[in-house]
Formats: structure tokens, C-alpha cells, sequence
């Protein structure tokens, strides 16, 4: 379970930093910053995988990129799930949704598959 706490607080700096470099996403507060890091959470593991399988042939046709499009929806669904998270338009949505995702792919180097911070030493 910790390791699922600390996924959404991972989720949440993306969306911090998402919400500092681009002018059209906007947050009401701390709360509403967590809660919307939850919403994308939740809306990842119900609803993309459903999404994804009704638009695979259009993502195959367009050789992957097509899964950027479906991130910002995502994205824009947790903001419609969530009182005080407002984005102003898809190419924010867009843009937003590719910052979580490199900020969680690179904290994700250090994080275990349990969920815990993983030191590597090399030894000689």
C-alpha cells in the first residue's frame, strides 16, 4: 500500500510541475491538487484500458502517437471528475499530459516494483 501512496504523490509533482510551466492548467488548492493526482490514478487503471482498446486501430494506423492524444483525454476526464482543477484547452491537456508522464517515468527509475525507493550499488 505504501507503494501506492507514493505513486500518487509522484503523480502530484507531475501535475505541480505541469501546473508551473504551462499557463493553462490551474489548481484550487493542495486538495485539489491530490485529488486530482487519485482522479488520473483511477481514471488510468478503468478508463484508458477501455479507450485503448477501442482506439487501437486508429493507434496503430498512426504508429503509437495516437496514445499522446489519449493520455491528454485522460487527463482531461480527471480534470471534469475534479471540483478546482481546471484546464483550458487540449493542447494544454496535451502538453500537461506529456509532463506527468516523463516526471513519473523518471522518479519511476527509482522506485522498486513494490513500491520502494531502490538504492543500486556497484560494487567491484
Amino acid at each position: 500500500m505504501p507503494g501506492f501512496w507514493l505513486r500518487i504523490l509522484i503523480t502530484a509533482c507531475g501535475l505541480l510541475l505541469a501546473a508551473r510551466l504551462l499557463e493553462g492548467l490551474h489548481f484550487g488548492g493542495a486538495a485539489s491538487l491530490l485529488l486530482a493526482a487519485l482522479a488520473l490514478g483511477v481514471v488510468n487503471a478503468i478508463v484508458r484500458p477501455l479507450a485503448l482498446l477501442l482506439t487501437l486501430p486508429i493507434t496503430i494506423l498512426t504508429l503509437g502517437l495516437f496514445l499522446l492524444v489519449l493520455n491528454g483525454a485522460m487527463l482531461g476526464l480527471a480534470a471534469l471528475l475534479v471540483p478546482g482543477f481546471v484546464i483550458d484547452g487540449f493542447g494544454t491537456a496535451l502538453l500537461g499530459a506529456i509532463i506527468i508522464s516523463l516526471t513519473g517515468m523518471v522518479a519511476n527509475w527509482f522506485i522498486g516494483p513494490k513500491g520502494k525507493v531502490e538504492i543500486i550499488v556497484r560494487r567491484r
